[in-house]
């Protein structure tokens, strides 16, 4: 009896989400008189004075933009206990970043405020779109799959605890949503991945299991684990009643193929989300459609700065004044604690009521090194098409340039692990290089003649390589990824010296 009563609770979400989605700048305004009061009650609110009627001209001019770096100090003295530094209130998690596959980790403070009124109203919102798309949805018939990460107390004073943003939100699940999810929190937050996976797997096939949320990367991989473990073909021979796949955290439409294949059926219905550690951004608008809108009745206030600029004062502009058809980055302040902060995402609006938009790349993942400025827009794009007509499917990749002083061939260089390679490699890499010329006229005119760029030097490498390249840098599992765009050599060098190449 209890299922239908959570179906109907979404369902009638729907006219309340739209309503919110029409009233974006006004949830933009109401949330920044909101933020002041608590800005103003912080180290860093007081810092640059701040008060409870400061206004956004004011504190466009007094809160500087910033970086990860620039709050380090602050949160490690909130890990060592002290509070009311950048939030009013205690924080004691603490999200360990995977955005990035540095040694050096980011840790982001998660406050009850934005774990409860943005990832678990995100999460919300994107289960009502939905229910607004496919109103006969039955997903709560089953139960949804976890896929989480792992969450630690601080070994040295245990003063906080720290983990993946997925863990971390599965320690703090509602009951409802504990009891209709698989497996148990205890093996979907376990920290050895493999031994997880083995665990996960056991439990669940055997589970009626209709949806999941989760990276496309990770859910493939459990995906492929089960079929091979009951011996089926695809996923739908072992969960007949799977319906639902909200995914994020990496462009989707290089594992599209891969997912039709492990769910072929167009009974199966995708939504795709905005989220990160730093907070849950936006959700697909259209059931057919790939634009998301941006969710600003979440807690976060919005601002941008044009891509291709520095970030200053004169060029970031709220909400209210973006435009279509620029390349912005996007800086955030949150009921999180993070104040004017760079998140690294690039994003473009396609319509400013609402406010739907694309996730263009990020600031730092791209490849600028003949100034070619591809960016994982278009790598991804030209990817997808390349799967496509070669009839390819690709698990992950990485590309880096190769630079004049390391080879007289200068050019990008491609490590793509497929689950389905093209029967001819070479014709693949033409029609990739093709299509990257196509998506990208800085590119085309730098590949022009094989004067200044040569054709892509692609290398497919065996099964597991970026499983094994992740598991050696302590990041298998979670919401962990390759960088797909380097404009260094570092990652794929590492990848090839692992290989013995």
């Amino acid at each position: 009896m209890i299922s239908p009563i959570i179906g109907w609770y979404f369902k009638q979400r729907v006219q309340e989400l739209h309503t919110n989605i029409e009233r974006s700048l006004e949830n933009q305004d109401n949330l920044f008189a909101e933020l002041m009061e608590k800005l103003s009650l912080t180290e860093y609110g007081r810092k640059f004075g701040i008060e409870k009627t400061t206004t956004y001209p004011s504190f466009a001019n007094r809160i500087p933009i910033a970086t990860f770096e620039d709050f380090l100090p602050y949160i490690e003295r909130n890990q060592k206990g002290e509070q009311s530094l950048l939030w009013p209130g205690d924080i004691r998690w603490f999200a360990k970043s995977s955005g990035t596959t540095s040694n050096v980790s980011k840790f982001i403070p998660m406050s009850y405020e934005i774990m409860e009124h943005n990832h678990f109203e995100g999460s919300k919102e994107a289960l009502t779109q939905f229910f607004s798309f496919y109103p006969e949805g039955k997903i709560f018939d089953g139960k949804g799959l976890l896929i989480g990460g792992t969450t630690k107390q601080s070994e040295e004073d245990h003063t906080y605890y720290f983990g993946d943003l997925s863990g971390i939100l599965m320690v703090h699940l509602p009951a409802w949503a504990n009891w209709k999810s698989t497996p148990d929190v205890s093996v979907a937050t376990l920290e050895s991945w493999e031994e997880k996976l083995e665990k996960m797997v056991q439990i669940i096939k055997d589970e009626n299991v209709t949806s999941v949320s989760g990276v496309p990367t990770w859910t493939a991989v459990v995906m492929q684990r089960v079929l091979e473990v009951t011996g089926k073909k695809n996923i739908l021979e072992v969960w007949p009643n799977f319906e639902l796949f909200i995914h994020g955290g990496v462009n989707f439409e290089p594992y599209r193929e891969q997912f039709r294949a492990l769910l072929p059926s167009d009974n199966v219905k995708y939504v795709e989300t905005y989220n990160a550690s730093e907070g849950f951004f936006g959700v697909q608008y259209q059931a057919n459609r790939n634009e998301l809108v941006l969710l600003t009745h979440l807690g976060i206030f919005f601002e941008f700065y044009p891509a291709n600029e520095a970030p200053s004062v004169e060029n970031l502009v709220p909400l209210s004044d973006v435009k279509t058809g620029i390349n912005y980055a996007v800086v955030i302040s949150s009921v999180g604690g993070l104040w004017r902060y760079i998140i690294g995402d690039t994003i473009q609006f396609h319509s400013l009521n609402p406010f739907t938009f694309k996730i263009t790349g990020r600031t730092k993942l791209f490849i600028n090194a003949f100034g070619e400025e591809l960016v994982i827009e278009n790598a991804e794009t030209a990817i997808s098409i390349a799967c496509r007509e070669m009839d390819a499917i690709v698990t992950d990749y990485t590309a880096a340039p190769i630079y004049l002083d390391q080879s007289d061939e200068a050019g990008h260089e491609w490590l793509i692990e497929f689950s389905k390679a093209p029967e001819n490699l070479d014709a693949f890499v033409s029609l990739l290089d093709k299509e990257l010329q196509n998506t990208n006229d800085d590119y085309k005119s730098k590949r022009k003649g094989d004067m200044l760029m040569k054709m892509p030097k692609v290398t497919a490498v065996p099964a597991l390589t970026f499983h094994e390249w992740l598991k050696s840098k302590g990041k298998l599992g979670g919401q962990n990824k390759v960088p797909r765009l380097s404009n260094d050599r570092k990652i794929i060098e590492e990848i090839k010296s692992m290989m013995g190449l």
